[in-house]
């Protein structure tokens, strides 16, 4: 017997969840990296990207907690929990994720500099990835919310990396203000929470304007994602801060909230009908402008004004140039049934691994159909073409539900990190907003 497309998605749904959670305080798993002399044990709270024991082997060392990452599964985590698929632990894991978001508050790099003996133990041929002393002392007071990833045992990354990066204290304050929106919690985890939602915020609140990475860690300038989750988090937080009776904070969210989205407007190309992904700081075009990421700005945010939301014109616009870009550019998508959308990837001439196609860009674009959806008159249309993304989902994952980061733009094969806490949390997100979407439309 063939399994439907509704039995399918109850199935790989469930399978998310528990697949999901192996990512988060994983306290039964250590990581060793010989080369940089090190045995990372995570601690409660951490959430790494992958559980899966990489080292470029082929598989990636994802064994870090991302800021971003992170922000998305703590978020995917309260839908779990709002749904009732996972009940206590759910809020023992966002006790335990304050707790450890909290400490990386202190975390300090200037000791660690000074150190005579922090090159001890790594391997010769490692030293060129060993940061710099003057880039390690830098991080200390809110620098460290602009550190990009930290190890899950909650201490820093001594790797040379892209920073900084802002994208994560926004996005986790909006993730942060759902989960105080939306779920009863004791006294001392709101108290957790209200501190880490107000750190989040003032490090937004101070460098939203500041040139830093995009979101895959590549190129320095403004980047569309980044300014829009901070613009996003700033208007929330303005209502957070009034309802601190903290009414001089609220004003300055407004004020550079609104300073945000008139910078957001000048991202609209209108010759090429798109919302272009970046402006570098070198002021060269990036050969990225045409990035999902825009369309996972719009998806991540969940907006009540039409401007920059799923409902604008503009970002509809930039959903359809990627759509075209991705099925002429891969090969899985040629010939595919009608029933199915095409399998969607990051930007042209990306070159990670496979070069995608991407779970999480593929069920951003069909997540953001069912956002749509819900503020269009053309519901049914919107659904059927939510559907047809999450079609090529099903079609390219294999029959035990895994979900890696990629699977290959020529023959489907998963490439890159295995079990990717990004792609299940973004296939229970885009599951949340079907729901929603056909509830309201029937």
């Amino acid at each position: 017997m063939t399994e439907t497309f509704s039995q399918w998605l109850d199935r790989e749904a469930a399978y998310a969840a528990t697949a999901m959670l192996k990512s988060v305080s994983a306290v039964d798993l250590v990581k060793t990296r010989p080369g940089f002399g090190q045995t990372l044990r995570p601690v409660k709270g951490s959430i790494i990207a992958s559980p899966v024991l990489g080292a470029y082997d082929p598989d990636p060392d994802y064994f870090f907690h991302w800021y971003r990452d992170s922000a998305v599964v703590i978020d995917a985590l309260r839908l779990l929990y709002l749904e009732g698929v996972v009940g206590a632990p759910a809020l023992r894991h966002f006790a335990d994720f304050l707790r450890f978001g909290l400490s990386l508050k202190k975390l300090d790099g200037r000791a660690l500099a000074a150190s005579p003996t922090r090159r001890d133990g790594v391997a010769a041929d490692f030293l060129k990835f060993i940061r710099d002393d003057a880039d390690l002392a830098a991080v200390h007071g809110d620098a460290a919310f602009a550190e990009t990833r930290v190890n899950p045992d909650g201490t820093l990354d001594v790797s040379k990396w892209a920073r900084p990066q802002h994208d994560g204290p926004p996005l986790q304050a909006l993730a942060l203000m759902r989960w105080a929106r939306d779920v009863q919690l004791a006294p001392a985890v709101s108290a957790d929470l209200s501190a880490l939602i107000r750190a989040n915020l003032e490090f937004t609140l101070h460098h939203c304007h500041e040139p830093s990475f995009d979101i895959w860690e590549e190129e320095n300038g403004l980047h569309y994602y980044t300014l829009r989750v901070s613009a996003a988090a700033l208007e929330q937080g303005a209502e957070w801060f009034e309802s601190q009776a903290e009414p001089g904070l609220a004003l300055c969210c407004r004020a550079e909230a609104s300073m945000l989205t008139k910078a957001l407007d000048g991202f609209w190309l209108s010759e090429e009908n798109f919302y272009r992904s970046r402006t570098l700081v070198s002021g060269a075009r990036s050969s990225k402008e045409l990035d999902i990421a825009v369309i996972l700005a719009a998806v991540h945010v969940e907006a009540i004004e039409p401007k920059h939301s799923v409902a604008d014109p503009h970002m509809q616009a930039t959903l359809a140039r990627l759509e075209a870009l991705f099925d002429g550019l891969y090969a899985i998508n040629r010939n595919r049934p009608a029933d199915r959308g095409p399998a969607m990837g990051r930007y042209p001439g990306d070159v990670y691994y496979s070069g995608g196609a991407y779970y999480f860009s593929t069920l951003g674009a069909s997540e953001f159909c069912f956002r749509a959806a819900m503020k269009s008159e053309q519901a049914a249309s919107w659904i059927a073409r939510g559907d047809a993304y999450l079609e090529t989902v099903r079609a390219w994952t294999p029959a035990n539900g895994a979900l890696s980061e990629q699977f290959d733009q020529n023959d489907g094969r998963q490439t890159s990190a295995k079990h990717l806490a990004w792609s299940y949390a973004a296939f229970i997100s885009c599951i949340a907003a079907r729901r929603a979407a056909v509830g309201q439309h029937h």
